[in-house]
């Protein structure tokens, strides 16, 4: 099982965190972080990486019935999308998987929210 799902866009990197959190927020989704990841490494590491943006997306209402089933699962929240450069003009958007990521927890109420939530996140990447 892939942990992940993903679409190519051909557009700025910029234009692509911005139609992401357009999608996202279409699905009921807030963007709770942000983190430039090739800021950071520049920063702390001294090293040049490619234009990375970790987003850390929420459903307030979801992740409410996920913490009420489970109140441990906040150690798996908030779902998080990433947004990459992969060339000139080509960006790739991957979202977390949330079915495969929940497998390690045993709780069938859990497995159904988290089934409604992939398809929510595979609707926002179908849609960029």
């Amino acid at each position: 099982m892939n942990y992940y799902f993903s679409k190519i866009l051909d557009c700025s990197f910029d234009e692509a965190i911005e139609q992401t959190k357009a999608a996202l927020k279409h699905e009921g989704f807030g963007v709770l972080t942000q983190i430039d990841v090739h800021e950071t490494f520049k920063n702390k590491l001294g090293v040049d990486f490619s234009p990375y943006t970790i987003l850390g997306a929420c459903n307030p209402s979801l992740a409410y019935q996920a913490l009420l089933a489970e109140n441990k699962i906040g150690t798996m929240l908030p779902c998080n999308v990433i947004v990459q450069q992969v060339e000139a003009g080509r960006v790739e958007v991957a979202a977390v998987d949330p079915v495969a990521s929940m497998q390690a927890v045993e709780n069938p109420k859990l497995k159904e929210q988290a089934a409604h939530v992939q398809q929510k996140l595979k609707t926002v990447v179908e849609n960029l």
